[in-house]
This record gives C-alpha cells, sequence and structure tokens, in this order.
C-alpha cells in the first residue's frame, strides 16, 4: 500500500485520542481477548459487552471453560446467537489445555489450528494480545480499506478480498499492530460507517480515494443480499403431570445444542395444530391431548423469518421415542427457564406461560 507508514500513523494518533472504553480493551489477558473476539463477529459491540462480563466471571480462564458442563456453556451464552461460537470456545479452550498447557498459543499458525479460530480471529488475537504484525479484516475493515483505496469491484470476490487482506497487512506490520488493528475497526464502526459516513472527522480524509470520487457511500461493492425466506412452525408446552417435555436440538446446525419446546417446521398449507399433531408422533413419539393455541411469536435469525405457534397441550398416550432431539427431559415448567434456550424459545415460553 502506498504511503502505509503516513496512513498508519494518522490511525493510531486518531484511535489514541478517540478509542472508546470497552471492557476488553483494559485487559491484556489473552483468554479474555480471544473470548471477546468471538463474541464480537457478526454481533453488535453494545450486544456484547454484559454478555462477555457474565462469561468471564462464570469461565475465568481456558481451564474453566475447559472443565465446564456444555449446556452450562451455551447457558450464559443464550440469546447471543451463533451457537456454534460457544462450541467452538469450549472445543478450543480443551485444546489449548491439550495442546498448549492450559494457554492462548501466541502463534498465529496454532490459533488457526484451534476449533472456530480463522484467519481474522488469529490475526486480532495475536496482533492485540501479542504484539504480533498480523492483519484483520471484518466487514468494518473492509470497508474502510475498500475506501480508502477505491476498490470498485465485488469485496466478497476471493481475489479482491486477498488485495484487501495484502492491504491490511502492509498497515499491520509495523509497531502496535494490536492498537493499529483495533484503530480500523474502531473507525469502521464510529466514521466510516455504511450510511452517512463522517467523512469530516475522518483522520483518513486527506488519503481516501473514494472521498475525492465523491461517493464513499458506494463502497464497499458486494452482491446483493436474497431475500430471507418465511418460515411458520408450531410447538408446545406438553405436559405430563406437572412435568412439562424439553428436548434439545442436536449440536449441529441452527440453535445446535438448546434446548426448545417440541414441534418443528410446518409443510407447505400445512394448518398449525395439524403440523403439530404431526411433529409429536413423529419427533417424539406422544399422542397428544387437545391443543390449546396460546399465540404466536415471531423471530428473525440471520438466514430465515421464523412465525412460530405455541399451543398448551397434555400428553394422551405414547412414550418418548425420539426422531430428531438428541436428548429430552421433564421438567417442572419453571426449570424450563432454567435449560440454555434460543431466543425463540424464551419467547415461547413467555406466553404459553404468562
Amino acid at each position: 500500500m502506498k504511503n502505509a507508514g503516513a496512513v498508519r500513523s494518522a490511525l493510531l494518533d486518531w484511535y489514541g485520542k478517540n478509542r472508546r472504553d470497552l471492557p476488553w480493551r483494559r485487559t491484556d489477558d489473552p483468554y479474555a481477548i480471544w473470548i471477546s473476539e468471538a463474541m464480537l463477529q457478526q454481533t453488535r459491540v453494545d450486544t456484547v459487552i454484559p454478555y462477555y462480563e457474565r462469561f468471564l466471571e462464570r469461565f475465568p480462564d481456558v481451564e474453566t471453560l475447559a472443565d465446564a458442563d456444555p449446556d452450562d456453556v451455551l447457558g450464559v451464552w443464550a440469546g447471543l446467537g451463533y451457537y456454534s461460537r460457544a462450541r467452538n470456545l469450549q472445543a478450543a479452550a480443551r485444546e489449548m489445555r491439550e495442546r498448549h498447557g492450559g494457554r492462548v498459543p501466541d502463534d498465529p499458525d496454532a490459533l488457526r489450528a484451534l476449533p472456530g479460530i480463522g484467519r481474522y480471529t488469529a490475526g486480532a488475537v495475536a496482533s492485540i494480545a501479542f504484539d504480533r504484525p498480523q492483519p484483520v479484516l471484518d466487514g468494518n475493515v473492509k470497508r474502510v480499506l475498500a475506501r480508502l483505496l477505491d476498490v470498485r469491484e465485488d469485496v466478497t470476490r476471493a481475489d479482491v478480498s486477498e488485495r484487501l487482506w495484502e492491504a491490511a497487512a502492509d498497515l499491520a506490520d509495523g509497531p502496535h499492530p494490536g492498537d493499529l488493528n483495533q484503530a480500523l475497526m474502531e473507525l469502521g464502526a464510529t466514521l466510516c460507517t455504511p450510511r452517512a459516513p463522517r467523512c469530516s472527522e475522518c483522520p483518513l480524509r486527506p488519503r481516501c480515494a473514494a472521498l475525492r470520487s465523491g461517493d464513499p457511500e458506494a463502497l464497499p461493492v458486494k452482491k446483493p443480499r436474497k431475500a430471507v425466506p418465511r418460515v411458520e412452525a408450531s410447538a408446545a408446552l406438553v405436559m405430563r403431570g406437572d412435568r412439562a417435555l424439553a428436548v434439545r436440538r442436536p449440536p449441529r446446525g441452527l440453535m445446535g445444542g438448546l434446548w426448545e419446546l417440541p414441534g418443528d417446521d410446518l409443510g407447505d398449507g400445512e394448518a398449525p395444530a395439524r403440523g403439530l399433531r404431526r411433529a409429536l408422533r413423529e419427533r417424539v413419539g406422544l399422542e397428544p391431548g387437545p391443543l390449546r393455541r396460546a399465540g404466536s411469536v415471531e423471530h428473525v435469525f440471520s438466514h430465515r423469518h421464523l412465525r412460530l405457534y405455541v399451543y398448551h397441550c397434555t400428553v394422551e398416550s405414547g412414550r418418548v421415542r425420539r426422531n430428531g432431539p438428541d436428548a429430552h427431559r421433564w421438567v417442572s415448567p419453571a426449570r424450563l427457564r432454567d435449560l440454555p434456550l434460543a431466543a425463540v424459545t424464551q419467547k415461547a415460553l413467555a406466553l404459553v406461560l404468562s
């Protein structure tokens, strides 16, 4: 990158004066920095802060996380979304204990060999925690660099992305690479935003090619997003005596490893009550009595918009035979709330128990 030294100096000076006071910036503990980077992927800073603080209070180091019950890890994570991150954190902690003496490794290649740690996270942890000159390229950094360099091609293309990685590496190759990388991310989060960028306050304003072209908001170029499909499903608070049935999703896939009310997606044109009866027979082997509808809740995932119809019923006949869920429990309705639940299940429980 031309003028990399001048860009670095401008970024570091700006960051030193304008950095936000965030909890993971008050520590040099590699474990805490790693946890923050995992949580911040595709998640807003203000959402992450309380989860980060609760997670570190419950699991303060690699050993504690490695030894924890997976349900406890998911329970602390519940509501933050992208649950594979939590499963990968624990899997990586166990490998750190076995292969790295219970410590976060400082080598970028060793970091990338761990579950859930890709090129971005390895670069962030290596630079911020260990002062290694490693680049980062998240959505914020990609936007800053695309505008700075006036990149007019689709930044999701592999060759274009690699050019941006190379530019990020040029900038990271110098003193204080961790601060430099955080400055890039901070700039994208606070000034060089997707809409209405605050160019007049930007430390890179004199060098920004997109600003000189007069249309920084047009960059970065990306493929248009596909429309999010709408999906309908039914689920029920199924009671047998004073106990309710909870089922756990398989560890892979959407909301993997979390507990929920039994039910299923509806087929095309399938009525919610009919679909629920089918789901209870097919997925847990139970024949329900009369269904009492409590209402419906909606939840937007990254790839689908779900409307969930929620019912209350008792078991008329049958015993649990799982076809899909990988575990089940009969618990009191109050105990249901203590299980690790996705946000949509929390909404459903609040509705049916109100």
